[in-house]
Formats: structure tokens, sequence, C-alpha cells
């Protein structure tokens, strides 16, 4: 399979870069929502039957990524590649569920572009040859993020309602160099963008000049226009950061029909206040794009997909310290197979 470097930040597939099984698992409150159909497995409460919102966590992200690998009829050992994050300090949930899978693992962290930083890897791994089955999972959990990040959920403090609620979420996904009905045509690998925000309520307004950069950068240098694809994706900028970022798409000259623009936090909870302007976190792109994404195109329902996962890369020390909060998008896109 030849690799093509298209400019700087995107390459090419012209083979087969197929997902081969994926799984989708949430909470009760996305469990309710408008995708409840797409998850393999809706947990009834936060506590998973743990003793520690942690060790549910991780529990949720290792029931999704052994789902992922079953469905690709396969085993734990068939696997060459574990690339997997989440939001915790030092990604414990991730290396946990490496550790009880035995899959030789890198830990990654993009904050919520984490799902599609490790698919973006996995599918130059198996399309170079290094590895011939890589797995890909992603998780969050409102409580476990909310209490690092901001607040405890039990706390009960006031938030603004350009704020965003983390979703408890999770997704996995198995990649191979073989033919499937959802194929990875190419990636954007995103560079880090900062506007120089410091409120950490404020990740929307943080992140959409990332995603509206590497939607940019995209279709320039893949050489296609917005209407190429379905539907073009963001992590989790919410309410307000879809707004800035169809204003962002406005001043660079881009035109992308409202109809084809969307977030997977906001697809999650549909039309609910109750996650203020929209889900937040690493699963929301991990699920939403592993569960009714994939759907959705695995059923010919739409053909083509960027999935443009978008991070904040900030950390309760940096935040303190009044620093301003860095952003990053990584591109991935997905179509239907032949």
């Amino acid at each position: 399979m030849q690799i093509t470097q298209k400019g700087r930040q995107t390459w090419l597939f012209d083979g087969p870069v197929g997902i081969i099984g994926q799984a989708a698992t949430c909470g009760p409150r996305e469990g309710e929502g408008p995708l409840a159909a797409d998850f393999d497995h809706i947990f009834p409460n936060l506590r998973m039957g743990e003793v520690s919102f942690e060790k549910a966590e991780q529990r949720m992200e290792e029931y999704a990524a052994r789902r992922a690998i079953a469905k690709a009829s396969l085993t734990p050992d068939e696997i060459d590649i574990m690339f997997a994050g989440d939001l915790i300090n030092q990604i414990t949930p991730s290396g946990f569920t490496a550790r009880n899978l035995a899959i030789p693992y890198f830990g990654l962290f993009n904050a919520c572009a984490t799902a599609m930083e490790g698919l973006a890897l996995a599918a130059l791994c198996v399309a170079s040859g290094v590895a011939r089955k890589v797995l890909v999972a992603a998780s969050s959990h409102t409580c476990t993020a909310e209490r690092q990040f901001r607040y405890p959920n039990e706390y009960g403090s006031q938030k603004p309602p350009y704020s965003q609620s983390t979703a408890t979420a999770a997704g996995a996904a198995v990649v191979a160099a073989i033919p499937a009905p959802v194929e990875i045509k190419a990636i954007t690998v995103g560079r880090v963008r900062d506007e120089h925000i410091t409120d950490p309520f404020a990740m929307g307004a943080a992140m959409a000049p990332a995603f509206a950069d590497t939607v940019k950068i995209h279709l320039q240098e893949r050489g296609v226009s917005p209407d190429y694809y379905d539907l073009i994706l963001s992590g989790d900028l919410g309410h307000v950061g879809q707004d800035i970022a169809r204003e962002l798409f406005q001043l660079q000259g881009i035109t992308i029909a409202d109809e084809k623009l969307s977030d997977c936090g906001l697809m999650l909870y549909g039309a609910s206040t109750k996650v203020f302007s929209g889900g937040s976190g690493c699963g929301c792109a991990a699920s939403v794009g592993f569960g009714h994404i994939y759907r959705l195109i695995s059923e010919g329902e739409i053909k083509r997909v960027l999935l443009c996962a978008t991070g904040a890369l900030l950390s309760p020390v940096s935040s303190e310290q009044k620093e301003s909060i860095p952003a990053i998008s990584h591109a991935v896109a997905l179509e239907r197979g032949e």
C-alpha cells in the first residue's frame, strides 16, 4: 500500500485501511440521549459497580476495547499495538486497561482529540506495515474530569452558560489493512493553536480555532471542497464553539452548509440543556465516531465524514498558574468501503 503525503500535514492511503471492529459504551445520561441505540452497552449508574469513579471509567473503557476486539473476531493476543488515552492524570484508565488486556501499549494524551490521534496513528501503522492489527480506545467520565479540571459535581458549583459538561462515554476500534464497511482514506495532523483564552470553562472558544485551522488545511491539502463530505464533525465544541467555528470559516472564505457541520458532543445529547453549551471529553468523538457515525456509514446512510476531534491542552496546574489554553484538532476522513 502506498501512503502519500500531501502538503505538510495530510496523508492519503491508496489501499484499504479498515475499521474491522468497533464499540461504544456510555453512562446513564448519555444512554437517555438520541444516540442510545448506537451504544453497545449503557451503564445504569456512574459507579458502574466499582468503588471509585476512576475505576468506573477504566471498566467502561475496557468493556469497549474488549467488545471491539470481539466484534473483529479476534482475541487480545492478536492485537499488535494499542493506542489509548483519557483525561485523568497519567491516563491511568488507559494504562490499567492495557495492563488487563496485555497488549503492547502506547499511552496518548491530546485531551479530547485523543481518539482521532490514536486512529490516525493506527492508520499509519497498518498502512505502512509496521503493525497488522491496532486497537484504538479513549474514554472520559463526568465525575473524574470535572473534579480534575474544574470542581467536583458534588459541590453543585455554578457554571456559566457557555461551559460544557464532560461526557461519560468510551469508544474503541480495531484497525487493519483490509477492506471493511468503514475505511480511513486520509488523515490530517493538527497544529497547536492558542488564542490566549484562560477561562477553563470556555473550552469551545479555546478549541474552535484549532478545528477551523485543521479543516482548512485538510481541504486544501487533499484538494477537495466541503461538499465532498456528507458531514464535517468537530469533537466537542458545543454551541458556542460551533458558532465561533462558523464565523472563522466565513472569514477564511470556506462555505460549509449548516446541515453538513455538526459536533459529536451536541449529537450525543440532542436538545438537552442539562449539559449547558454541549458535551465534552474524550468520550464524545470516541463513542459517537465509533458508534453512531460508524453505523451511518456502514449502512450506507452517508458515505463520507471528516471527523475532527478537538482537544484543549490545559492541566489543573497550568490553569492555576494562569496559563492560556492551547488547543489541537486532528482530522480523520472516514468513508464507506467499496
